[in-house]
């Protein structure tokens, strides 16, 4: 008898926690959840906790209005591991050495060198699986833009990162050139199209008092350093009529062999050219040295207009752009790149892709990869690239466009910014995460909003950057360096050291040769010899070797 009732017992017992497993959502992980294959929250599992490392903003992303629907949709719980906007870096590298790293990276900011080097380690995992299962967004992106699939997948074939797909209106050709168009009236010239046209146009602004103050006062060109200003160096667009200038790393392509521009004859003869203009007080002094800012300052002085012309991707760092009625900015219209002495006429060109935002950590169990890598994927639905960017409430950051709006190109807009809820300005608002971790921002995507078709309108500005773009694209080199081209784990240092040693040695030089503290033709070949001292061979080397996939 004793032995029957202790059998019985075993039995209720047994059966008891098999009822429990049963009920418990069927996942052994150590988190006790897991996702479920459509991307709804599933009633019975307890959410999937994960940490998010991000930059911090100005609200708390945890009571984020877009970070409550992902939570919700994809039964997920996300702490986050905050750092400061410009510490980023700092904070991610401090991270991935101590071990004590997050299950994912969010925002890391991660090249392509780093990707494979944590990679081999073992420290961030192979997405490949997980996109193919999970990612349906994703892959019909890779496929719709190719570069965007070869950017993605590492020499050993393995996917460790993701960026971000921006094909903003003018980003693809930033390195442009405004006038001021009232100028070049007064002075009756036309929009110049070569570089002998812009000397004559620029010595006209000089010499001619176009602002009709009776003063000698006007600036021809102004410009600033890059770092202050994006594209704002003079050589970024007035070096591409003599030979490419991609304004980075100087690198060129032909037939897919890598080649350096900055110690050709043709960046002397460029250098010449833009040194007989400085020679000549055609090139703003300050062009060299100054912040945003002073640019600002010039473009909105009280009084006449002083500035003819600036080289920089946005019009808006000189002039309020988006205010319909400040006149001034409607003088202004682009310039297409130059056609130089020999016949070269190029449009510095880039790709749409952010460093690689978005990775995983062999921290994260499979509960959490899963859940991490539907949250991305997601972001690269329409829907979720709009409540992502955006917010998720119709009215306060988008509304559903009117049968009449239009989007840049002149075509059916889908979404609106106009009649929106006026908000109150002493709040920040907290309903997106704006431009945060990997989303679809490509040019179809953007082409679904409406924009104002006057490009000289504030509403318009848009629109104005979309045109001008438009204005480079017929002259972009036939083959542009990739910059996502995977860097060789072994030549990562020797990269970014040599990478950094010779754009500092060109700017610097730059300067001194167009200002004329080193004289062009004496000092050009010692110029030249110089690279030999900083391994110019290498480092042409390690970037041909970056670019055949292994």
């Amino acid at each position: 008898m004793k032995k029957s009732l202790w059998v019985s017992l075993m039995v209720v017992l047994i059966s008891s926690i098999m009822l429990s497993a049963c009920s418990g959502g069927g996942n052994t992980e150590e988190n006790g959840a897991s996702a479920t294959n459509g991307g709804e929250a599933s009633e019975s599992a307890g959410p999937v906790e994960v940490t998010f490392f991000a930059p911090q903003g100005k609200a708390p992303l945890e009571d984020n209005d877009y970070t409550k629907l992902v939570e919700e949709k994809f039964n997920v719980k996300i702490k986050w591991d905050l750092a400061p906007t410009d510490a980023l870096n700092d904070r991610r590298q401090l991270l991935l050495a101590s071990g004590d790293y997050p299950e994912v990276f969010l925002e890391g900011k991660f090249s392509n060198a780093d990707l494979v080097t944590y990679g081999k380690q073992g420290v961030l995992l192979p997405l490949n699986d997980l996109i193919d299962q999970y990612a349906p967004n994703l892959k019909a992106m890779m496929e719709k833009k190719p570069y965007l699939k070869e950017a993605m997948v590492s020499p050993d074939g393995n996917i460790y990162g993701i960026p971000r797909l921006n094909e903003c209106y003018h980003c693809t050709h930033a390195q442009k050139f405004w006038i001021n168009k009232e100028w070049l009236d007064k002075v009756g010239l036309a929009i110049p199209t070569t570089t002998d046209e812009l000397y004559t146009v620029l010595k006209a602004f000089k010499t001619q008092d176009p602002n009709g103050n009776g003063k000698a006062d006007e600036i021809p060109l102004t410009g600033a350093p890059d770092k202050s200003v994006w594209n704002g160096n003079v050589d970024a667009f007035l070096m591409n009529a003599f030979i490419y200038n991609d304004n980075s790393k100087y690198l060129t392509m032909t037939n897919g062999k890598v080649d350096f521009a900055a110690n050709k004859p043709e960046w002397k003869e460029g250098l010449t050219y833009m040194h007989k203009l400085y020679s000549e007080g055609l090139i703003d002094p300050a062009s060299f040295t100054q912040n945003d800012q002073a640019v600002s300052q010039l473009g909105k002085r009280e009084g006449e207009e002083i500035v003819g012309s600036i080289t920089t991707a946005l019009l808006s760092y000189l002039v309020d752009t988006y205010d319909d009625n400040n006149e001034r900015q409607k003088h202004w219209v682009i310039v297409p790149p130059l056609k130089g002495p020999n016949g070269v006429q190029l449009a510095g060109t880039s790709m749409g892709l952010s460093e690689f935002a978005f990775a995983i950590t062999n921290k994260a169990s499979e509960a959490q990869q899963i859940a991490a890598m539907k949250i991305v994927d997601y972001a690269f639905s329409e829907e979720g690239s709009l409540y992502s960017e955006y917010g998720p409430t119709e009215g306060i950051g988008w509304n559903m466009a009117g049968a009449d709006e239009k989007n840049v190109s002149g075509g059916a807009a889908k979404y609106t910014f106009e009649n929106l809820k006026p908000q109150d300005e002493n709040v920040v608002r907290n309903d997106s995460w704006s431009l945060l971790g990997p989303k679809d921002l490509s040019k179809e995507f953007r082409d679904l909003f409406a924009t104002a078709q006057d490009p000289l309108s504030g509403k318009g500005y848009e629109k104005r950057l979309a045109d001008a773009t438009s204005a480079y694209t017929a002259y972009a080199p036939k083959e542009v360096y990739p910059s996502t081209a995977y860097i060789r784990p072994e030549d990562t240092d020797a990269a970014a050291q040599l990478t950094t040693a010779i754009k500092d040695y060109v700017m610097s030089n730059m300067a001194q040769f167009i200002i004329g503290n080193k004289d062009i033709e004496k000092d050009w070949d010692a110029y030249v010899k110089g690279f030999d001292g900083l391994n110019l061979a290498k480092y042409i080397e390690i970037y041909q070797a970056a670019i055949a996939k292994q």
